[in-house]
């Protein structure tokens, strides 16, 4: 008998053509109904996730690495500006719409990889947000236009301008319709385009409206414009449903600004107090001291009756405000507002003229302009003219207009009039877009000028008076696209460069040499001068602006609101953004209805482990639409909320049929804009069960008193260890702290202990660390049916927390009962523990100590057993399931298996494989690049000069990063660390570890959350 050898597999990819394993995939991939509810047999697999991206899903894992080497050529000739393996950093300018930030673009090898903020900038503070991380994923997109259509069909640059110039000749009125434009070179160039074509109007609107806030301002100081806001100079702070730390104008900003007011230390024991009148629980209301959740509609009476409170302690007349009911949260405030007088400020998001008006009387008793309210730095990052806009509707609708040109801009999706610009487009005889994808309003045009991407563009922005910003290429042209700054010209008839054309603007009055000038200036980002003080006096009609106050509405009320995900729905088609769980709801890939605890019992809504049902929402006389209900902790009884920016028809095979489009459903009431509708909405069950994708489904820290410590402002000025937990141990010679029993005989850290700590009073949960992160260190996207079975591949998350006095625990509930509880958020990461218990577990050591205090993983000798994952009580280490690059799974269109997806990656940091544990490593290729430049010039790492990736993108400052072993080091001054018979000991009372009892002894220490209200006031 011949002898039959035993055959093995080889290798992972081998096995997953092995039949039986198909048949186990089969299995793991059920079909399953997509958002879009079409019906049965039409759904996908999650295997089809993948297969429906058009670009780089699991940019994060796609393995650039790995890409087969066919023909290798040295650099013989080496570009002046390129050294392999070294990266290139240029400052630039990310805008998007309304979104400015002004940051630094790191590239290797002539590419964009990775994004942070510019700390010289004093207009976005140095700080990012969730979409500037996000964007340079945006730039890799395979859905964006390949060169300018003509008719639906490609065309050369040549021929498309040929047919411009012939239409905009023939044509008697054009329409060039933006959002708001705050470019000074392009408005030039638009006015270029003006003298040209006598006819043509420029008409700027905004997907969230400031026009009725505009309006009022007008009529206050004689002056159309937003402000600047500067929160750190106020010690009370009012807001009405203005997100100031969520996408209410320059959050990044504002952000930082709100943290400076909340940092304790020894030589700052007060801190600013937060009151906050909202409908959706929002960030500043999470962040907020003292949260009342009110209807919209009653958000008028609310301001008038405040006024009225500090009208009377000001000796001024009274308006006729509407009566209300409990006016005690009410009282306090106009008390503080009054204590604290000009170093204080109130905001509304309200884009009702009456409501603005005397929101501007408010701060106009205060004293606050001129202190916390800037008048002459004003803001252009919203100038839209909601008026304006209706006019252009009409008159495209009446066919008076000829030729349309819309500049970036998406008005058929993200307008409420959306329907009739599509009916009237039909009307128009010559029509254009300089979109950089076919999108909704794109498709229906006769032409498409593609843009360039913002990092493949010379520009300059002024978002603020005097506030000069410029952003330069990064990166070639990757496909056929032309600035939209240079058509103007070349339709304008312009032989000049746009280049050429801004350079000129800022060196023609330049002294000195104007090429050194020039650089400079590139070589900054920025360019910033002072404006000039302005006094303004208040010169509105109070009393006209209370009588067109309507009172309040007894009917279910919509609110609209943007996530700090997805925001306005721009860069819907980026994976990271979708799969960035919202800060409040936890939930990615969707967008829902949120309702109250009341309103969800009143239904009779069954909610399960991340199922819950659609709804039928009904909007005045707009089609019913089918929406899944959230039920969120904090919304004003009465009221529902959906996000804006989800239902795309033509974003790309990210976005597309994600969610619902709120758009349509905003109302407008005296011509302006409103993301309230008080009257007209029905909600009621379908009976459909549908699955909402949440990476956190308990909602507190369940008696677990070292996981949140918290106490009030009053508690800690008397004692600085108010709100901690000192965990005891007993052992047989009596108790003790656990970190002094171990079975570890410690570690020696010779020359770096790298460490971070967490302010919890500075951390406002807006993502943007968790973007990061991911476009750091090549975090995979897995999809929405992978995060349904807990599989999200995020290093580093951000858990909130309710708390409350409600008697019945929120996590006994089948639904939620706090109407209004206190949230706080806890980033959480790998703790880097001196004691690792993940350590004592792994059978091959891939898990192992450094000399410089990291939890090191060698992702090479990894073989999966997870027992790291079971031992981690943080819960912090992600497993790869699927191997999600370069698999014969996954067609070739999709970013794993495509080179333009590729060169989003980070070459620093390994592409981990199926089978493999992962986990956060405080950027261990940050700090090895830190170490070597430092070591090149002979020293030591300056403190500050190396940093992770979640602590630079943090806009609010919260996380600091920083080597415990440079007693000079910021991290080390804020622990107050002393040298002890033991090795340091921290001396800041504020600092813990979560999970202290269990002595892991972790890197990463939180400061406790300390809230602003008055003891009796306390859920503590």
């Amino acid at each position: 008998m011949k002898e039959t050898k035993k055959q093995y597999w080889k290798g992972l990819e081998e096995l997953t053509k092995n039949p039986e394993f198909e048949k186990h995939a089969d299995k793991e991939f059920p079909e399953y109904l997509p958002i879009t509810g079409e019906s049965e047999g039409t759904g996908a697999s999650r295997r089809d996730f993948l297969k429906l991206m058009g670009f780089g899903v699991a940019a994060a894992s796609l393995a650039a690495c790995e890409t087969p080497i066919r023909k290798a050529i040295p650099y013989l000739n080496k570009p002046v500006d390129v050294d392999p393996g070294v990266p290139n950093y240029y400052a630039s300018s990310y805008v998007n719409g309304n979104e400015y930030c002004s940051v630094v673009v790191k590239t290797r090898e002539g590419r964009p990889i990775k994004i942070d903020g510019n700390k010289l900038s004093t207009v976005s503070g140095g700080g990012t947000s969730s979409q500037a991380q996000a964007s340079v994923l945006s730039l890799y997109d395979k859905q964006r236009l390949q060169g300018p259509e003509l008719g639906g069909k490609s065309a050369t640059w040549d021929e498309l301008d040929a047919e411009v110039a012939k239409q905009l000749a023939g044509a008697n009125r054009i329409a060039l319709v933006s959002s708001s434009v705050f470019s000074p070179s392009t408005l030039a160039a638009i006015d270029k385009l003006k003298e040209k074509y006598a006819g043509l109007e420029h008409i700027q609107y905004d997907q969230t409206s400031f026009s009725g806030a505009l309006a009022a301002n007008e009529a206050s100081f004689g002056k159309r414009a937003i402000p600047s806001y500067d929160f750190s100079k106020a010690d009370t702070i009012v807001s009405f449903d203005a997100d100031f730390l969520g996408n209410w104008l320059n959050n990044t900003l504002h952000s930082k600004q709100f943290a400076q007011t909340r940092r304790l230390n020894d030589k700052k024991k007060t801190m600013s107090r937060l009151y906050s009148f909202e409908s959706n629980l929002s960030l500043t209301g999470s962040n907020a001291d003292y949260r009342s959740a009110i209807k919209p509609s009653q958000q008028g009476a609310f301001i008038a009756n405040l006024y009225n409170m500090l009208a009377a302690k000001a000796g001024a007349e009274a308006v006729n405000a509407p009566k209300m009911g409990d006016t005690a949260v009410l009282t306090k405030a106009a008390n503080d507002l009054w204590a604290s007088k000009s170093k204080s400020v109130v905001v509304s998001g309200s884009n009702d003229e009456n409501v603005q008006i005397l929101v501007n009387a408010i701060n106009s008793l205060l004293g606050c302009y001129g202190t916390t309210i800037d008048m002459a730095a004003t803001v252009n990052t919203r100038k839209g003219d909601d008026k304006a806009m209706v006019n252009f509707i009409k008159d495209l609708n009446a066919g008076n207009i000829d030729g349309v040109l819309f500049f970036n801009s998406n008005p058929v999706y993200d307008h409420a009039m959306g329907a009739q610009i599509a009916a009237g487009l039909k009307k128009a005889k010559f029509s254009l877009s300089t979109s950089e994808r076919k999108d909704e309003t794109a498709g229906l045009t006769s032409a498409i000028a593609p843009d360039n991407n913002f990092l493949e563009s010379w520009n300059d922005f002024e978002p603020v008076a005097g506030k000069v910003s410029f952003s330069q290429p990064t990166i070639s042209n990757l496909f056929n696209t032309r600035q939209a700054g240079q058509s103007f010209l070349v339709w304008a008839g312009s032989s000049e460069s746009y280049f050429d054309f801004v350079k000129a603007r800022w060196t023609a009055n330049a002294s000195g040499d104007k090429q050194t000038y020039w650089d400079s200036t590139i070589q900054a980002g920025i360019l910033e001068t002072e404006v000039a003080a302005e006094a303004v006096t208040f010169a509105g009609d109070v009393n006209a602006a209370a009588a067109g106050i309507k009172s309040n509405s007894s009917d279910v009320e919509l609110v609209m609101y943007e996530k700090a995900s997805i925001g306005n729905g721009s860069q819907a088609n980026n994976p990271w953004l979708q799969e960035m769980p919202d800060p409040i709801t936890k939930a990615t890939w969707d967008n829902y209805l949120t309702i109250s605890p009341k309103m969800a019992q009143e239904l009779g809504l069954v909610l399960g482990d991340m199922t819950t049902q659609l709804v039928s929402l009904k909007v005045g006389n707009n089609e019913p639409i089918k929406v899944p209900a959230m039920v969120q902790p904090g919304q004003a009884n009465g009221t529902i909320g959906l996000a804006v920016g989800y239902g795309r028809t033509s974003a790309g095979k990210v976005a597309d049929k994600v969610g619902v489009n709120a758009y349509p459903l905003m109302d407008y009431k005296g011509g302006y804009q409103s993301k309230a509708v008080t009257s007209g909405v029905s909600v009621s069950l379908s009976g459909e069960e549908y699955k909402i994708a949440q990476t956190q489904t308990h909602h507190t820290y369940m008696g677990r008193e070292n996981v949140i410590q918290e106490s009030i402002l009053s508690k800690y000025q008397k004692d600085p260890n108010a709100g901690r937990d000192f965990p005891m141990i007993t052992t047989y010679s009596g108790t003790t702290k656990p970190g002094n029993v171990s079975l570890w005989s410690g570690h020696e850290y010779p020359n770096h202990h790298w460490g971070m700590t967490i302010d919890l009073n500075s951390c406002t949960g807006c993502g943007a660390c968790t973007v990061s992160c991911q476009a750091e260190n090549n975090v995979p996207v897995v999809g929405k049916e992978e995060v349904l079975n807990r599989r999200e591949m995020a290093w580093l998350r951000i858990d909130r927390y309710y708390s409350s006095d409600a008697k019945d625990d929120l996590e006994e509930m089948e639904i939620p009962s706090a109407e209004n509880p206190e949230v706080t958020f806890q980033p959480m990461m790998c703790q880097q523990c001196n004691n690792a218990p993940c350590e004592t577990v792994c059978p091959v050591a891939a898990t192992n100590h450094s000399t410089e205090g990291l939890n090191q993983m060698a992702y090479n000798r990894c073989i999966g057993t997870r027992y790291c994952a079971n031992n981690c009580p943080y819960k912090v280490r992600r497993f790869n399931w699927f191997k999600y690059h370069d698999n014969d799974q996954f067609p070739e269109n999709t970013s794993m298996n495509n080179d333009l997806g590729k060169m989003v990656l980070n070459p620093d940091v390994t592409v981990r494989s199926r089978g493999v544990m992962e986990k956060c490593s405080f950027c261990v290729q940050r700090i090895q690049h830190g170490k070597l430049e430092a070591k090149k010039d002979g020293r030591r790492p300056v403190d500050g000069e190396i940093t992770s990736a979640c602590a630079s993108a943090c806009p609010s400052e919260a996380i600091v990063f920083g080597d415990l072993k440079d007693p000079k080091s910021r991290i080390s001054k804020m622990l107050k660390l002393e040298q002890g018979e033991n090795g340091p000991e921290v001396k800041e009372e504020r600092a813990y570890h979560v999970l202290e009892e269990l002595a892991v002894k972790p890197n990463v220490w939180y400061f406790t959350k300390i809230r602003n209200k008055e003891e009796n006031e306390a859920n503590a």
